[in-house]
């Protein structure tokens, strides 16, 4: 009462699915996520960022991509990138996971952000928070976007 059973085909989608979930392919594919967010959060600060009557767009400018440095111990010693599009985002695996950054080296950046004490010290002026809002519309929309991109990617090991 035994049956014959054909794994052709069963064998034929195992390959195709191991060939589409390889090491290269999903390495490229989580790169590529992290790219697309990183460009998405530095298209969002870079909308965001106030720009002066004095400079002229200098901080808006200064929005680049890079990678942390880090450390031994993983402490940040510096950031390093190519300024200017967002495809020259560079992602770096360390420890588990895909790492970019975003930053502005202009020097009053962060006083922009987060806000600083006048010149005279008698106030404050409030910070812009370009950044942090930014960062958290981008955090916002990330589980989403990457649960599209996922199952755009398994499904390639379903055609």
């Amino acid at each position: 009462m035994g049956r014959n059973v054909d794994f052709k085909q069963f064998e034929q989608f195992k390959k195709k699915l191991e060939k589409t979930l390889d090491d290269k392919s999903r390495k490229k594919f989580m790169e590529d996520c992290a790219k697309e967010l990183a460009a998405r959060l530095l298209s969002r600060v870079i909308k965001r960022t106030p720009v002066g009557k004095e400079d002229g767009g200098t901080l808006r400018r200064g929005w680049t991509g890079g990678v942390e440095n880090t450390s031994e111990k993983g402490n940040v010693i510096g950031v390093g990138g190519k300024s200017g599009a967002a495809s020259q985002i560079n992602v770096v695996y360390r420890n588990g996971e895909y790492r970019c950054a975003i930053f502005n080296p202009v020097y009053y950046a962060s006083y922009v952000e987060y806000g600083h004490r006048t010149p005279n010290h008698d106030g404050w002026i409030d910070g812009q928070f370009f950044l942090t809002i930014s960062e958290n519309e981008v955090n916002a929309l990330a589980p989403a976007l990457l649960e599209k991109r996922l199952m755009q990617y398994l499904q390639e090991g379903f055609k």
